[in-house]
Order: structure tokens, then sequence, then C-alpha cells
């Protein structure tokens, strides 16, 4: 088959494409790369307006004209590159805009798509119109959105999330409705928004490869070596405030015991080195289910705390704290969790073997490929 994945912003997409092109498959990526994160791609869509005067030019047109200029070059480029492509047997989009363009040339641009591929499915594996929904009308417990609804002076931190909901994004979501075959989520915290949703398909896991991401056995030398990487962008989302004020009291506490590495906004493939070392890694708080970044950190063993609710639990049929720790947003109970792991290091093996196996049996990028094939296929 002929695969156009458009997006990426997590190393979704890529693992996903290593695991299709294992099985045989012409892959595509065609995506921007996130920002800072720089994720590889194939095809890379940018635009020119980056240093101070061609923002500043940019910023004037938008208000004389509410034209875009960022979105409308990528949009022409990201049209420009389709011609040279040809057609697809399937097309996936890893957002409802994959591009993170104007819903105006995102809906251009998947007419477009629509005309040179047999189908389009997208995916629900970050910020939508669905999930933003449930997650602002209070369907979870907590979620990323908690501190602002619990806090709505936070609103400027969370324009990106909020703009879901607008009128705009909601043509979007609507448009794609209407052009794609269905929707798949990546783990049970979109899974769960999407139940009984038109079109919606199924959970698929994400794709990890593990034949490049080696085991690294734990070894305790002297201290515990704790690992946190904050994204200044998703400080509140992402809860790790919560992991702030917890470090702050154990290193107080055991400073002969723990040693923390802290880092803030490096690239990806920075990121996954600076951790090779750690025993623990801080992941985020306000999650049910693993995203990206945790799920490579427990393939190479790490102990992760990490979204492992008890819908996570049902779903994959585990125990409490055997492959990763489950993150609540309260310091007492982070800083309990991490007491009993330094005071238990014997528990910091068992969970690093179980993360591994954890990965290798429901993660495994060939076997979730195959998972997507089927699930294009037949729907």
């Amino acid at each position: 088959m002929k695969i156009l994945l458009v997006g990426e912003y997590s190393r979704l997409h890529n693992s996903l494409k290593e695991g299709l092109t294992e099985l045989g498959h012409d892959v595509t990526i065609m995506a921007s790369g996130d920002g800072f994160k720089n994720y590889p791609v194939d095809i890379k869509i940018n635009h020119s307006f980056n240093n101070f005067f061609l923002k500043k030019l940019k910023v004037l047109i938008y208000k004389l004209t509410k034209i875009d200029l960022g979105a409308f070059q990528m949009y022409i480029k990201a049209k420009s590159n389709l011609k040279t492509l040809g057609n697809f047997d399937v097309v996936q989009l890893i957002n409802e805009s994959p591009l993170k363009i104007t819903p105006k040339y995102e809906i251009k641009f998947i007419n477009s798509l629509s005309k040179q591929t047999k189908k389009i499915y997208l995916l629900s594996c970050g910020i939508d119109y669905t999930c933003m929904k449930y997650m602002i009308n209070g369907g979870f417990k907590y979620s990323i959105m908690t501190p602002y609804l619990n806090d709505k002076s936070l609103k400027n931190r969370y324009r990106f999330q909020l703009m879901y909901l607008s009128k705009p994004y909601k043509r979007l979501h609507d448009f794609i409705l209407t052009k794609c075959n269905g929707i798949i989520s990546s783990d049970i915290d979109y899974h769960i928004p999407f139940l009984k949703k038109e079109k919606y398909l199924r959970l698929i896991p994400n794709a990890v490869n593990s034949d490049k991401i080696h085991y690294i056995p734990i070894s305790i030398e002297k201290k515990i070596k704790i690992f946190h990487g904050v994204n200044k962008f998703a400080y509140h989302k992402k809860g790790n405030l919560f992991f702030d004020d917890a470090i702050s009291i154990l290193k107080d506490k055991y400073p002969d015991k723990v040693e923390v590495f802290r880092t803030e906004n490096i690239p990806y493939k920075d990121y996954i080195k600076l951790y090779d070392s750690c025993h623990i890694l801080l992941d985020q708080v306000y999650g049910y289910d693993q995203g990206y970044n945790a799920l490579e950190a427990m393939a190479k063993g790490k102990v992760v705390f990490t979204g492992a609710e008890q819908e996570w639990l049902d779903h994959y049929n585990l125990e409490e704290d055997t492959v990763a720790i489950n993150a609540l947003p309260d310091v007492n109970y982070l800083v309990k969790k991490l007491e009993w792991l330094i005071e238990n290091p014997d528990q910091i093996n068992k969970i690093s073997k179980n993360a591994r196996q954890f990965i290798e049996t429901h993660h495994d990028y060939k076997e979730v490929a195959k998972q997507y094939l089927a699930t294009w296929q037949n729907n």
C-alpha cells in the first residue's frame, strides 16, 4: 500500500512508519517537525516568517487583511508537494489540524487530499474538538484542562487548547467527519471521549520500535537518579509543578540518596539521550494513559510516573504499580510513591523489567502496524 501520514508531534507517525515499512509498505510523512522538538519527517512543511522583521510583517498583514501569511505559505507548500506525490491508498491525519495552520487552509488542504486517496483516517492522539468538549464539560475526574477549570486566569496559557472549541475549528471538525472513513484513538485519554461517537473505530496503542530502543538494565550504585524533562509551554497542562514541589521535598529529605536532573525545552533527539542514566522519569500528571515520551522511557526500562489510571489497568489487565506509577495532582501522594521506590530499590528493578515487557507485548511497532492495516482495510 502507498500511505501518507500527515502531521507529527510525538514520534507516533515515525514509529508507525517504521512498522509499516518493515511490512513492505510505501510510507511518507508530511509534517512541520513540531517546533523545537524537530521530529524527523520526509516532507517538511514550514513557513519563512521566523525572523523579527518577517514576523512583524506577518502580524501587520493579518491585522489589515485577516490573512495569515504563514498558514497560506504552508498550505501552498503542502499542496505543491501533493501534486508530485500522486495518489495514495490511505492517508492518515494525526489531528483535526494536522499542519497546525488556520482551519480555512486545513480544509482546503484536506479537500485536496481527498482527491488523491481512496481513504482518509483521523487519529485522536492530542487536542481535538471532541476531546476538548469532553474535558471542558468535566467528563474526566482530571485532565490537562483541570488547571484552567480551576483557575480561569490561566486562559492565556490555554489559547491553543481552547481554540479547538471555536466556530472555525468546529467547522473543520464537521468537515473532516464528512471526508474521513473513520477515527482511531491512540490511548485511553482519547478513547473514552469518542465512545459511541460517529465514525469512531477503535483504540490502537502507540507503536514503539523496541528494536531501536534498547533496554538499559537498572544499576543503582550510590544515588537513585530522577529525571524531569519540562516543556515550558505545557508546564500547567502536564502538571509539572506537582513534580517540582515533590522533588524539592525529596531533595531535602534524601540528599544522600537522590540525584535529580531537570531540563527545559530541549530537542527530542537530545531529550531521549539525557535520561538514559536515570532510574525514575517524571512524565505527566494529568493523564489516564501514557504519552509517547513515557512509552519510550518504559521501553528503556525506566520507572515512569505518568498516566496509569484504573481504566488503563483494566484495559490491559494489570495490577497497580507493576508497570508504571500513576501520577496524581497531589504532592503528598507523589512524595509517598517516590519514597516507596527510594526505600525499596528492588521495586525499581521489578517495575523496570515489567515496563519493557509491557512495551514489547502491547506496543510492538510491527504488531501495531498490523492493527492499523487491518482497521484501514476493513473500514
